[in-house]
C-alpha cells in the first residue's frame, strides 16, 4: 500500500504541470508512455488501492489498529504531507527561499510518506507512544537527510546514475540545500541529521537493525 502511494507520488511529480519530467528510473516516464491523462488516472487508481489494500487485506489486524493506519497513511499522502508540501515547492520556482520554508517543503514532499513507511508497521504491531516518538524523531531525521542527498546528486551526478534526469532543480530555478549550505555543509547537516535518527532508537538498538542500516545508506548512497 505505502509503495502505491509512494509510486503515484512519482507517476504525478514527473507530470509537464508539476516537474515535467521525462526519465525515471531509467526509462520513460509514465506520461511520455501512455500520455498525461492515463498518467493522472494511474496515479488516482494507486492512491485509491493503497486504502483498499490497507482496510481489506490486513487479516487478523484489530479495527482499532487499522483505523490508526489509514488516518497516518491519510496525513501523508493529502494536504497535511506530500500535496501541501507539492504546493509549496511549486509555489516557491524562482523565488528566493529560507530554510525553513525548504525544509517545510520536504518534510511534507518527501518526510511525510517516509515517516508514514516507519510508523505504520509499529501501528499495526501495537506499539508503546514512547516507541513511536522515538520513529517520529528517527523517520524525521532520515527524511530530510535524504532530500539533502536528493539535492547534493541532483548537482554531482549523472542522469545515467541518477535514473533521472540530473540538473532538473537547477533548470526549474528550485531553491536547494546545495543552494543555500554549499555542498560541503549540505553534507555536513545530512550526516548529522542521520546521527539524530539513530540516537532516538538508542534504547532499542538490539531490534533496530535494519533501520539503523537504513539511515546509513542514506548518507552513502550515490544514486
Amino acid at each position: 500500500a505505502l509503495e502505491m502511494v509512494h509510486t503515484m507520488s512519482l507517476i504525478h511529480d514527473d507530470l509537464p504541470a508539476m516537474d515535467n519530467d521525462d526519465l525515471r528510473r531509467g526509462r520513460p516516464t509514465n506520461h511520455k508512455v501512455y500520455g498525461e491523462a492515463k498518467a493522472i488516472l494511474a496515479g488516482d487508481a494507486l492512491l485509491t488501492r493503497a486504502f483498499e489494500m490497507v482496510a481489506l487485506r490486513s487479516p487478523g489486524v484489530p479495527a482499532e489498529q487499522l483505523l490508526k493506519v489509514i488516518a497516518e497513511l491519510s496525513l501523508a499522502s493529502g494536504a497535511p504531507g506530500l500535496v501541501g508540501g507539492q504546493v509549496v515547492d511549486l509555489e516557491s520556482e524562482g523565488k528566493e527561499v529560507d530554510l525553513e520554508t525548504l525544509e517545510y517543503i520536504h518534510l511534507h514532499k518527501t518526510g511525510a510518506l517516509l515517516r508514514a513507511c516507519v510508523v505504520c508497521g509499529a501501528l499495526i504491531a501495537g506499539a508503546s507512544e514512547g516507541l513511536l516518538s522515538a520513529l517520529h524523531t528517527y523517520a524525521r531525521g532520515i527524511g530530510l537527510a535524504f532530500q539533502i542527498i536528493d539535492d547534493i546528486l541532483d548537482v554531482t551526478a549523472s542522469s545515467e546514475v541518477l535514473g533521472k534526469t540530473a540538473g532538473k532543480d537547477l533548470t526549474a530555478d528550485k531553491t536547494t540545500y546545495p543552494k543555500l549550505l554549499g555542498l560541503e555543509e549540505s553534507r555536513q547537516r545530512a550526516n548529522a541529521l542521520v546521527a539524530e535518527a539513530k540516537a532516538a532508537l538508542e534504547p532499542w538498538r538490539a531490534q533496530a537493525g535494519p533501520l539503523l542500516a537504513l539511515a546509513d545508506y542514506i548518507t552513502s548512497r550515490d544514486r
